[in-house]
């Protein structure tokens, strides 16, 4: 990937942007080096920004939504964008029997790395008291709402499940 550049783009839960600035400030910098697939992929994610809405209740009391204005679209949100597209490419790279692509690799820049398995023990030895529950797996909604989408259920599962009581 680097051989193309691509490890330039990205975006980091520690930067002091938020992830639309981010990716605006990408696609000039995409665009400047004509970096086609760069500035292609980021305009996929922007022409989803659309479907952002909120509710309101017009003064003749009909509901409808308008399009969020850009300070109100949130990280999760375009996070969850993101993901949507890394969900359908993997289904797509499934297909071609492929593992990978620069497409894929550049969306995966735009949201925060997956736990490990090893950082998930750590907290749950760090932050779970097993009194409070009857089996460990019960310590599952702590650990999830914890870590949010970067865990991978199924993994937190079997962690939970080789802790002895």
């Amino acid at each position: 990937m680097s051989d193309r550049g691509i490890d330039k783009y990205g975006w980091d839960e520690n930067q002091n942007i938020s992830l639309h600035d981010k990716i605006k400030q990408d696609l000039k910098k995409s665009m400047l080096a004509k970096d086609n697939n760069v500035r292609d992929t980021l305009r996929l994610i922007m022409g989803e920004y659309p479907k952002l809405t909120v509710a309101m209740t017009l003064e003749s009391g009909k509901k409808t939504t308008r399009v969020k204005k850009p300070e109100e679209i949130t990280d999760e949100e375009l996070q969850n964008i993101i993901r949507s597209f890394i969900k359908s490419e993997n289904v797509m790279l499934e297909v071609r029997k492929e593992q990978t692509s620069d497409y894929l690799e550049l969306l995966k820049c735009y949201i925060p790395g997956m736990a490990d398995s090893d950082e998930i023990s750590q907290w749950i030895h760090e932050n779970i008291d097993f009194s409070n529950f009857k089996t460990p797996v019960q310590a599952m909604g702590s650990v999830m709402k914890h870590f949010g989408k970067r865990a991978d259920g199924n993994m937190v599962k079997d962690i939970l499940l080789t802790i002895k009581m």
